[in-house]
């Protein structure tokens, strides 16, 4: 017999696992010795079960931090390394290559020939130039737009799956009991409630292939939205793939792998136009124009509302943003800080001082972040730290940009104000125009 390549996949929990089901899962050719994981908290030092890993690995796959891949590359003899993430710089992607080729073993990274799955249904694609581009705000838009035309759209979502990889192989949203029952991390809640508050069916969770086949059962058109700034998971012949671009970031067009979407896009929707500079909007497209000279660019503001805007104007607020908009996605704020600017509260407390045990530490793991509080809730232990530090902080109101109630999920004492966004075309009419010669298409 042919020796066997023997395979470590780098990952966050996403993407690693899906190009293990499409690719390696049931391929003699392949041994995949271990995933590592980074960028999310407690999940390394389990298993990918072997109700998931299929016939050649009846025990599983174990799972290990990123920072032990150089001895588990001399250990094991490995000889090709995966990267299965996203939201990565272009250096960053060439250090973890440089480590690898250092220690011996080849680096690899898979596009969607490999890795894609067909789907016979009219698919939409809304994937990132950057993580907190604004993709579920805009894959919620073209959602209300396919139903204002008739269709039934079902969305699927990226994969997060950070609990119970088993119970998590196959995941659908539909009502507020659904989040009960899977009982979702605050990330996850953040994705998926925004789709069923609006009465859409959401799916998610681990094998992508069994997921399509559910969604494919209920929808007429499929809609995913990817994580970070990942490319998509799914193709077909009759295919729209729409990129977000988020000005604020300009130079962020080039990152990994959102410059491959980029390329690839058929639509691009640069987002936030209202927040960012008339020098960041030019820039953004003009790197965008270096790589797809051709494709249509729609303007979108982001218009940002509060529930209850009196509980913010003069007063002393504490802002919580969505998490991995501020941490890995590198912004400094989001909807949050806006909307306090935008009511004119008097001060915005910096919640740094206050954080205590997991939320200290992403503090101090990210430099960047000074006026804002992420609303990280990967594990109890950082519920608990994040309901510790909100209630250390003496404000009048607590600010949610997170598109989820924490209120509903840990004790929040303060009076809350809910941030919400809806996109606003500036030239109306082109997504239309660009929807309905899509839909015309795909008959």
């Amino acid at each position: 017999m042919p020796k066997k390549n023997k395979v470590i996949i780098m990952g966050a929990a996403g993407r690693d696992f899906h190009n293990f089901n499409t690719f390696f899962r049931d391929n003699s050719r392949y041994d995949v010795i271990a995933f590592t994981v980074a960028q999310i908290i407690g999940i390394s030092n389990r298993r990918y079960p072997k109700e998931l890993s299929g016939r050649l690995y009846p025990r599983g796959i174990p799972i290990y931090p990123e920072k032990q891949l150089p001895d588990l590359i001399r250990k094991h003899k490995i000889d090709e390394v995966v990267l299965a993430y996203s939201d990565l710089k272009h250096d960053s992607v060439m250090e973890k290559a440089s480590l690898v080729l250092a220690v011996g073993a080849d680096f690899k990274l898979m596009g969607m020939n490999t890795t894609a799955i067909r789907t016979e249904k009219p698919l939409i694609t809304v994937c990132a130039i950057r993580t907190g581009a604004g993709k579920g705000t805009i894959s919620r838009e073209i959602l209300n737009r396919l139903r204002s035309k008739g269709f039934n759209p079902v969305v699927i979502r990226h994969p997060m799956p950070y609990g119970d990889l088993k119970k998590q192989t196959c995941q659908r949203f539909a009502t507020q009991q659904d989040m009960d029952k899977y009982n979702p991390t605050i990330e996850e809640r953040e994705e998926y409630e925004p789709y069923v508050e609006r009465g859409f069916v959401v799916y998610s969770g681990v094998d992508y292939g069994k997921i399509l086949k559910q969604a494919e059962k209920e929808g007429d058109i499929i809609v995913f939205e990817g994580g970070n700034n990942d490319i998509p998971f799914y193709t077909s012949k009759r295919h729209l793939k729409v990129v977000v671009a988020d000005p604020l970031r300009p130079n962020d067009v080039f990152s990994y792998p959102g410059e491959s979407n980029v390329i690839m896009a058929d639509v691009i929707i640069m987002n936030k136009i209202n927040v960012a500079s008339n020098r960041n909007i030019k820039l953004c497209e003009e790197k965008i124009r270096t790589l797809n000279k051709k494709v249509p660019i729609i303007r979108v503001r982001s218009v940002v509302t509060v529930d209850r805007p009196e509980l913010i104007k003069g007063k002393k607020v504490l802002v919580v943003e969505d998490s991995p908009t501020v941490t890995h996605g590198g912004l400094g704020y989001a909807a949050g800080l806006v909307a306090a600017q935008k009511y004119k509260s008097a001060k915005h407390i910096n919640p740094k001082r206050y954080a205590v045990g997991s939320i200290k530490k992403i503090f101090e793991e990210n430099k960047h972040l000074k006026h804002v509080l992420p609303s990280a809730g990967y594990t109890k232990t950082q519920l608990k730290d994040l309901e510790a530090t909100i209630k250390k902080i003496h404000c009048d109101t607590v600010i949610l940009g997170t598109p989820v109630n924490l209120s509903n999920i840990i004790k929040i004492n303060q009076p809350i104000a809910r941030v919400s966004y809806k996109p606003k075309e500036i030239r109306d009419g082109m997504l239309d125009k660009i929807l309905n010669k899509f839909l015309k298409n795909s008959k």
